[in-house]
């Protein structure tokens, strides 16, 4: 299973844009908010692995 990194780069009501930062990609994802951490901000640093998201910094 690959880890991937993401940033949160803007928090839209229930969704989330996600921007991958281990890989080059100019693309975001939109997560729910329901499958990240409760406490994600903008600018939070996630990892994915597992299917899961953890909040790293």
């Amino acid at each position: 299973m690959e880890t991937m990194y993401y940033i949160v780069e803007t928090i839209d009501g229930d969704y989330a844009h996600l921007k991958r930062t281990d890989a080059p990609s100019d693309d975001l994802k939109l997560v729910a908010r329901a499958l990240l951490p409760a406490d994600i901000r903008e600018g939070s640093q996630l990892k994915y692995e597992m299917f899961q998201y953890e909040l790293i910094g």
